[in-house]
C-alpha cells in the first residue's frame, strides 16, 4: 500500500477507536514518526495530508531540514531524547519538544529560544515503566516535581502535557496499563491547577498499540511503521 493509503487506514483506525471509547475522532492528532525516513517519503506523507511529524535525533533532521523547508503548516517535534550538547541546534529547528525530562534540559530550551525569539511547545516525558534503558522523569520524583513548580519561569516555554514511551509487549492490551497510568498522572497535575502548566495534551501508543492508547485517553499517537512501512535498524 502507498503512504496515502496507510494513512487514510489509520484515520479510519483511529476514528473507530475513538468511537469505541465514546470519544470524538478530531480530539486525536495523528503524528508520522519519521526518523530514518528520507525527506522524498516526507513529501509523500505531506501530499496525503499529515501535517505533524516526530524525529528521534537533532543531528538526522538538521540534514532533512532544509530540503523541507518549503512545506507549508508543518510542525516539526523532537521525541528522542535531548542531549545537552543538541539543545540550541533543537530548539532552532524544531517547534516543539516532547521529551523534556529534566530542569536543566528546560533552562537550556528556554534560553536558546529567548535567543531566536520563539517559543517552544513541550510535552514531559514520563518514564511509566521505570526502565534504565530509556529517558524521561519518574513518576512522583523530585524532578518532575521540579519541572512543575519552575514552569512559570520559562516564559519561552510552553508546557502542554505529558507523553511516554512504555514498555514494548507484543500483546498490544499490555500498554494498557501503562496508557492509564500516564493519564492518572495527568489528571493529578491538572487538579493542582498549577500556573503555566498545560495538561491538553497525551502523546502516547504507537504502530501496534495506538488503538489501545486511544482508549485510554491519548490525543496525540505516534505512528511510524504503519505509515512508512519497516525501517532500517539504528
Amino acid at each position: 500500500m502507498s503512504i496515502a493509503e496507510n494513512i487514510v487506514g489509520l484515520r479510519r483506525r483511529i476514528a473507530a477507536a475513538a468511537r469505541r471509547a465514546s470519544r470524538e475522532p478530531d480530539e486525536i492528532t495523528l503524528m508520522g514518526v519519521s526518523k530514518t525516513v528520507s525527506a522524498e517519503r516526507i513529501r509523500e506523507a505531506h501530499a496525503a495530508g499529515l501535517r505533524i511529524f516526530g524525529e528521534n535525533r537533532v543531528q538526522e533532521f538538521a540534514a532533512k531540514a532544509t530540503t523541507l523547508r518549503d512545506l507549508r503548516d508543518v510542525e516539526w517535534h523532537l521525541i528522542g531524547h535531548l542531549q545537552s550538547n543538541k539543545t540550541g541546534k533543537a530548539a532552532e529547528l524544531f517547534d516543539a519538544v516532547d521529551s523534556l525530562d529534566s530542569v536543566r534540559t528546560a533552562e537550556k530550551l528556554t534560553a536558546f529560544a529567548k535567543g531566536t525569539g520563539k517559543t517552544l511547545s513541550v510535552l514531559i516525558e514520563i518514564n511509566v515503566g521505570g526502565e534504565t534503558a530509556k529517558s524521561g522523569v519518574a513518576p512522583s520524583s523530585d524532578e518532575l516535581e521540579q519541572i512543575l513548580l519552575n514552569g512559570p519561569r520559562w516564559g519561552n516555554l510552553k508546557i502542554q502535557g505529558l507523553m511516554t514511551v512504555p514498555p514494548f509487549t507484543e500483546d498490544p492490551e499490555g500498554s494498557r496499563p501503562y496508557f492509564r497510568q500516564l493519564r492518572q498522572i495527568r489528571d493529578g497535575i491538572a487538579a493542582r491547577a498549577l500556573p503555566q502548566i498545560g495538561t491538553s495534551v497525551l502523546s502516547m501508543g504507537m504502530s501496534h498499540d495506538f488503538e489501545v492508547a486511544i482508549e485510554e485517553g491519548a490525543t496525540c499517537v505516534r505512528v511510524g511503521t504503519a505509515i512508512f512501512g519497516e525501517r532500517a535498524k539504528t
